[in-house]
C-alpha cells in the first residue's frame, strides 16, 4: 500500500512540472498535497504554479520562460530538507526556495548561505529574518509572526478602548506546538509585560485533531480572547470546539494561516463572527490576476487545481508568493541583463532591492489586492501591514482599517535575536557600506 502511494505521488510530480529546455529559470516547488495538511497546502500550491503558468503565458520573465518541479513533502521537515537536496541543482540551479513551513527554513537557513540560494517565507519563517545584515538569504517578505502578533494585540487593545485597558485581560494562545506555533510567544510575551494582560499558552500537538484538554482549560479558565495559531485540520478543530463549549467565535482570532476557506467551509454557520489576520490579501476572485489566469490558463486546459478555488485565500498567498520570486527575477535582470537567467546569488540582489510601487502593482493586476512592497540589504521584510477580515457564515469579509506592526515594540527584539543567531554561527553582520557593493 506504501508503495502504491509513493508511486502516486511520484506520477503526480512527474504530471505538475513543466518540460525543462535550456536557458530556462528554474523554480523548485516544495509542496504538501498529501496528508493533514493538504486542503490547505494545496491551494497554495495551486496558487504558486498557476502564477508560474502565468509568466510563461505572457512570454516569460523578459523573454526568459519558467520551468518547474513539485516536490512532495507532506510538511514534514526531514522530507522538506530532502526535496531541497534534491532540487537545488537541478536545471542549471535552483533560483528561489519556498517551503511553506517555518521548520524546514530554519533547517535551511543553515544551508542557503552555503549554496547560495534565496529563501522567501512570506508571511512565515524566522522572525528575526527580517535584519538582512544577518539574514543574508532570507527573505520573509510582507509580515513575520512577530508583526502578525504585535497586530494582534494592537486590535483587541483598540477594541477594548485603548492599551491601558488590557491590564488584567487573559489571552491564550492556542498554537501548533512546532517551531511555526512557537514563534509568536516572545512578542506575545514581551507585549504582556508591557500591557499587564495574563498569557495562557495551550500547545496543540500535530496534526491538531485533538484538542478536547485544551478547550476544557479555555471554558474554566474564560479568556477575554483566544489568539490561534493553527493549521490545516487543527484549525477548524478548534473552530467546532469552541461551538461546542460555547466559546464565542467573535472573540477568537487566527493567524493569516488560520483565516482560509479550508478552516471554516465544514464549521459554517458555527464558525460565524471568527476573526482572523489577512496578510494584505483576502480572498480576491475579481482581481485583474485572476482573471488573467482564468482566460490564459484555465480557459486553455491547464488549470493546475479545481477553477472554483482560483482567488480564494489561500490561493491568492501561493500566487503572490510566486510573484514575488519572479519579480525578484525581473529586478536581477535590470541590472545583471534583461532577458538572461538569473543565478541565485543575482536573484538575491533582485530581493533585496525590490520596489513594487502601487503602479506597478496595478499593471501585475494586483489592484486592491496588496500595497506596496520595497525592500533593502539591511531590511528583508519589505512591508507590514496588515489587515482583519471575519467570517460572514459564508464568505471572508474586510472587517478593519489597516495596521502596521509597532516597530518601536519589533526592532529591538529583531536585533537581539538575530544577534544571538549571529554569535552562535560566528556571523558577521554586513554593514551598511558592504551593502552598497
Amino acid at each position: 500500500m506504501k508503495l502504491s502511494k509513493l508511486a502516486i505521488a511520484a506520477a503526480m510530480a512527474a504530471t505538475l512540472s513543466a518540460p525543462i529546455h535550456a536557458a530556462e529559470q528554474f523554480f523548485p516547488v516544495l509542496v504538501y498535497r498529501t496528508g493533514a495538511y493538504a486542503p490547505n497546502g494545496s491551494q497554495w500550491a495551486n496558487g504558486y504554479v498557476d502564477y508560474l503558468k502565468l509568466v510563461n503565458a505572457k512570454g516569460g520573465i523578459n523573454g526568459v520562460k519558467i520551468a518547474y518541479e513539485e516536490c512532495e513533502f507532506g510538511y514534514a521537515t526531514d522530507r522538506g530538507v530532502e526535496c531541497y537536496e534534491r532540487l537545488k541543482n537541478k536545471h542549471g540551479g535552483a533560483t528561489v526556495f519556498q517551503p511553506l513551513s517555518t521548520g524546514v527554513t530554519f533547517a535551511l537557513t543553515d544551508k542557503a548561505p552555503i549554496d547560495k540560494i534565496p529563501l522567501i517565507t512570506a508571511g512565515y519563517g524566522r522572525s528575526e529574518s527580517q535584519n538582512g545584515a544577518v539574514f543574508t538569504w532570507n527573505f520573509p517578505l510582507l509580515g513575520t509572526y512577530w508583526v502578525a502578533a504585535d497586530v494582534l494585540v494592537q486590535h483587541v487593545a483598540k477594541k477594548e478602548g485603548g492599551f491601558d485597558k488590557l491590564k488584567g485581560k487573559k489571552i491564550a494562545l492556542v498554537y501548533h506546538d512546532s517551531p511555526y506555533g512557537k514563534e509568536p510567544i516572545a512578542l506575545l510575551e514581551e507585549r504582556a509585560k508591557m500591557h499587564g494582560f495574563q498569557l495562557m499558552l495551550l500547545p496543540v500537538a500535530h496534526p491538531g485533531v485533538e484538542q478536547k484538554a485544551t478547550w476544557l482549560q479555555i471554558r474554566q479558565q474564560r479568556p477575554d480572547y483566544v489568539f490561534l495559531w493553527g493549521w490545516g485540520v487543527m484549525n477548524s478543530t478548534a473552530l467546532k470546539e469552541a461551538q461546542a463549549t460555547g466559546y464565542p467565535r467573535e472573540k477568537m482570532y487566527g493567524v493569516w494561516w488560520a483565516g482560509a476557506e479550508p478552516d471554516v467551509k465544514d464549521v459554517g454557520e458555527g464558525a460565524k463572527g471568527y476573526n482572523a489576520l489577512a496578510l494584505q490579501h483576502g480572498a480576491e476572485p475579481n482581481a485583474k490576476v485572476v482573471k488573467d489566469i482564468l482566460t490564459l490558463v484555465y480557459d486553455k486546459g491547464q488549470g493546475t487545481g479545481p477553477r472554483e478555488e482560483v482567488g480564494n485565500v489561500l490561493y491568492m498567498r501561493g500566487l503572490i508568493s510566486a510573484m514575488l520570486g519572479v519579480e525578484g527575477v525581473r529586478r536581477a535582470q535590470e541590472r545583471f541583463g534583461k532577458g538572461k537567467v538569473m543565478t541565485g546569488e543575482q536573484v538575491r540582489w533582485g530581493l533585496e532591492n525590490l520596489d513594487l510601487d502601487q503602479k506597478k502593482l496595478d499593471a501585475l493586476g494586483f489592484a486592491g489586492v496588496m500595497r506596496p512592497v520595497r525592500t533593502s540589504c539591511l531590511d528583508h521584510m519589505g512591508s507590514s501591514w496588515v489587515r482583519i477580515h471575519t467570517w460572514n457564515g459564508t464568505k471572508w469579509e474586510f472587517t478593519s482599517d489597516w495596521y502596521q506592526a509597532d516597530e518601536k515594540v519589533i526592532r529591538p527584539m529583531v536585533m537581539l535575536a538575530s544577534a544571538k543567531y549571529a554569535e552562535e554561527k560566528k556571523i558577521t553582520p554586513r554593514t551598511p557600506e558592504q551593502c552598497k557593493e
